[in-house]
């Protein structure tokens, strides 16, 4: 399965001429950070773009920068170089209203040496103050540049028909292919969800084929960019000594071939900024970062949370994997740079004591030692994470929930508190992603959360659902003469 659906069209430029607000503008939304400070961006990020029905993913690259290859800004320019591989059109962006740099043609001398085709972009075109720029960017050898505004929308249609005859045809190519995919991705999910209905077994509410959106989250410098490389086997994300580098939350699209089965899974690897103490985010791009990673966590399925080995857990930890938690995500704990920990059985069981305590409102969280260096225990959490999906999508029968309810109640029945009996009728499974249940019956307001937390480990350790936060709601009819219902529910968070 190819992961890409769409041509590839790559931004390039030097720092602070208007890249990422350009990528914004043709994705549509605010994906990518912009500050008017040069080098905010750092990795590759890409988004599905459109222009004027014209779609294609674009390429977001940091800024060209002509610094030693070994600094963070050469590597940063190292990314952007690789990004052109494989690319169907490069926009090469200038700042109309500077005119032309030194770095500027020592890019434009760069791009027509390489084989793919480049549209010249003169940003920051709005009014009369960038003609001089304009005219400058003849002297490329390039073609006819494309004035346009990222931040206002201007100069669009002449995008559009710059672009078109570049990418037309292999949209067409691979929409054909995307199509034929789809149609047997839908043919197969048919047929299962055909055999489990006959069956009468459980539902997963998802298609076991999709991509699996794991996203990566920690504080700094737990090793989260060197783990996503290990997987692609590539460098392609930006990593080294210094705190901090990641800032955007990056994508990849990736196929993993599981080698129990031997069957290839498409894997979404989401990178996320580290995350530091509250008290300690003062600037401006750290707090931009580290927002842009908690929506990477809220659009997630299943979250690994990064630890390093040399530092141990952390109360930061603790605060990250509740965040995970209160959101619903499938939380999975690994604790990376294995190779270098020092007496690491006991490391490995005093996390797991501290997890124990620290996450009571949901124990037994998967637990891995891994090595982004080695690649020890990748496989090994990368299956275990797919089986979190299945275990968060699933859907309980009906008949099957409330047999396990009667067994329930019958082993420990609810208490009378003041002599009244509280009754609890029946429960009925209302969503998944996570699991959502409903128990409906009377005096549920006077129910003790010890109960509720009896229930909850239930529908966990005997319906199979293990570590995944699971929501229950409690329903009575309401009462109009009886102020303690307050509206006839109460709700129980993941626990």
């Amino acid at each position: 399965m190819n992961p890409r659906k769409l041509p590839q069209v790559v931004i390039i430029g030097r720092p602070n001429v208007g890249k990422s607000t350009l990528f914004n503008r043709l994705v549509g939304k605010r994906l990518a950070l912009v500050d008017d400070q040069p080098g905010v961006t750092r990795d590759r990020r890409m988004g599905k773009a459109g222009l004027l029905g014209l779609e294609f993913e674009a390429v977001d690259t940091a800024g060209w920068e002509n610094e030693d290859d070994a600094s963070l800004p050469g590597r940063m320019r190292a990314q952007t170089q690789v990004s052109l591989k494989g690319a169907d059109a490069a926009l090469f962006v200038i700042d109309s209203r500077t005119g032309l740099t030194p770095l500027d043609e020592e890019i434009g001398q760069w791009l027509r040496e390489q084989e793919v085709p480049v549209v010249l972009v003169a940003n920051k075109a709005e009014g009369n103050a960038g003609e001089a720029g304009i005219l400058e960017c003849y002297s490329l050898g390039l073609g006819e540049p494309v004035p346009v505004s990222a931040e206002h929308g201007e100069g669009v249609a002449d995008l559009y028909s710059a672009l078109i005859p570049l990418l037309d045809e292999r949209a067409e190519q691979l929409e054909i292919e995307a199509d034929y995919e789809a149609a047997v991705a839908a043919d197969e999910a048919a047929k299962r969800a055909a055999e489990a209905a006959e069956a009468g077994e459980e539902l997963v509410e998802i298609d076991p084929t999709a991509p699996l959106s794991l996203a990566i989250v920690g504080r700094p410098n737990a090793g989260k960019s060197t783990l996503i490389n290990r997987l692609l086997g590539e460098d392609r994300l930006l990593t080294g000594p210094e705190a901090g580098i990641t800032r955007d939350s990056i994508s990849v699209d990736w196929e993993w071939t599981d080698p129990a089965s031997g069957e290839d899974r498409v894997i979404r690897l989401i990178d996320t900024a580290g995350m530091r103490k509250r008290a300690k985010v003062v600037d401006k791009l750290e707090k931009l970062s580290v927002s842009d990673g908690l929506r990477a966590v809220d659009y997630a399925e299943v979250v690994v949370l990064l630890l390093d080995a040399t530092r141990g857990l952390e109360v930061q930890d603790l605060k990250i994997a509740s965040r995970v938690l209160d959101e619903g995500r499938a939380l999975m704990i690994a604790i990376n740079k294995w190779d270098v920990a020092e007496d690491p059985s006991s490391l490995f069981n005093g996390i797991r004591a501290a997890l124990e305590e620290g996450l009571s409102q949901l124990r037994g969280v998967p637990l891995f030692a891994v090595s982004a260096i080695t690649g020890k225990g990748l496989d090994t959490m990368l299956a275990a994470a797919f089986k979190l999906r299945e275990d968060w999508s699933r859907r309980v029968p009906t008949a099957a929930l409330n047999r396990w309810f009667d067994d329930a109640l019958s082993a420990n029945p609810p208490p009378a508190p003041g002599g009244r009996r509280i009754k609890l009728r029946y429960i009925t499974q209302v969503g998944t992603r996570p699991p959502r249940f409903v128990i409906f019956g009377t005096r549920l307001f006077d129910l003790p959360t010890s109960y509720e937390r009896y229930l909850l480990n239930g529908i966990r350790k005997q319906l199979g659902f293990g570590a995944v936060p699971v929501r229950l709601t409690l329903k009575s009819p309401k009462n109009p003469y009886d102020d303690n219902q307050g509206g006839g529910g109460k709700y129980s968070g993941p626990r």
